[in-house]
């Protein structure tokens, strides 16, 4: 891949993280909730992905695993 093009897609990827943290706080500003419900979506995402993650590896077996039995 082209430097420029690396460069291009570097800037616009933290562009899009700036305005979107920027646009989550004019929102979280203009909303009165309390400070512990805004810790707890985000727990709450995470450990939905955990749990699928281990969900997927425990049902038909590690299939990243690749070491003989």
């Amino acid at each position: 891949m082209p430097l420029d093009r690396f460069v291009l897609i570097l800037v616009l990827v933290i562009l899009a993280a700036g305005i979107t943290v920027w646009l989550g706080t004019i929102v979280f500003a203009g909303i009165s909730q309390p400070w512990i419900l805004s810790l707890l979506i985000p727990a709450a995402l995470i450990a939905y992905v955990v749990v699928r993650v281990i969900r997927d590896r425990m049902a038909e077996g590690d299939k990243y695993d690749r070491t003989p039995r």
